[in-house]
């Protein structure tokens, strides 16, 4: 078999590759035979895949959220690409690393993140959004969370920091263009506006919501989230 990535497979393939389980459901067919419906991932995209035999035996090697390896023939149903699973294996491979990831420099967007707080003149708004600039555990999670989930836009890790910033600099740009806009105020809100995904969402390669996520949703965590980083709220003058 051949070892490629998601993105290389192609119809009446046998692959053999270690891919992120994000998606594990049983279910039975219209016979009533059990079978296993599963997504797959890694850093290159995702796909749908089906454990048809062996059901029972194989069910136990594996969780939603592990990484294994796969021996399967790729198939094409109801026009698109799915693999028929023969084999799993468990592997020690991290499945956080088997996600689709950013196409653009995570690097550069954490430069561009901060140089656009760094635009905010107001000195409350200011003490905001620097409160969320200067804790590392939520710029990491900017950086490994997707947007809006795994199936949503930016359905990738690192999709958030990318769509933070690209929501901001339209922002800012449009502020440049309309000076009756309150710069400041327009900033730190595109900076800030979905930072509650960070507790809406669990880590990958799932990115299933969170059970306060799933209750709350992302908005209201997010208040939630810059009254306890240790900062108040502040009026524009």
């Amino acid at each position: 078999p051949d070892v490629a990535t998601i993105a290389e497979l192609s119809e009446d393939r046998t692959v053999e590759g270690v891919f992120a389980v994000t998606r594990k459901e049983r279910r039975r067919t219209r016979a009533g035979a059990p079978y296993l419906a599963l997504e797959l991932a890694d850093a290159s995209g995702r796909i749908e895949a089906r454990v048809w035999s062996d059901v029972e035996l194989l069910d136990g090697r594996f969780d939603e959220g592990d990484a294994i390896r796969v021996l399967g023939r790729v198939e094409r149903f109801d026009g698109k690409l799915q693999v028929q699973v023969r084999a799993v294996e468990p592997t020690e491979a991290d499945p956080a690393t088997l996600t689709p990831s950013l196409r653009r420099d995570a690097d550069e967007l954490d430069g561009f993140f901060e140089f656009l707080a760094a635009e905010i003149a107001h000195p409350g708004l200011a003490h905001v959004v620097g409160a969320f600039v200067g804790d590392a555990e939520i710029r990491a999670a900017l950086r490994s969370l997707p947007a809006a989930g795994a199936d949503g836009h930016h359905g990738y890790a690192g999709g958030l920091l990318e769509h933070t910033v690209g929501v901001a600099t339209l922002c800012r740009e449009t502020a440049q263009l309309h000076p009756r806009l309150r710069t400041d105020l327009l900033l730190a809100a595109a900076l800030l506006h979905d930072v509650g995904r960070i507790r809406e969402l669990g880590r990958g390669p799932a990115f299933r919501k969170t059970d306060e996520g799933r209750l709350l949703g992302h908005a209201h965590l997010g208040l939630r989230t810059v009254a306890t980083n240790g900062v108040r709220y502040a009026t524009p003058e």
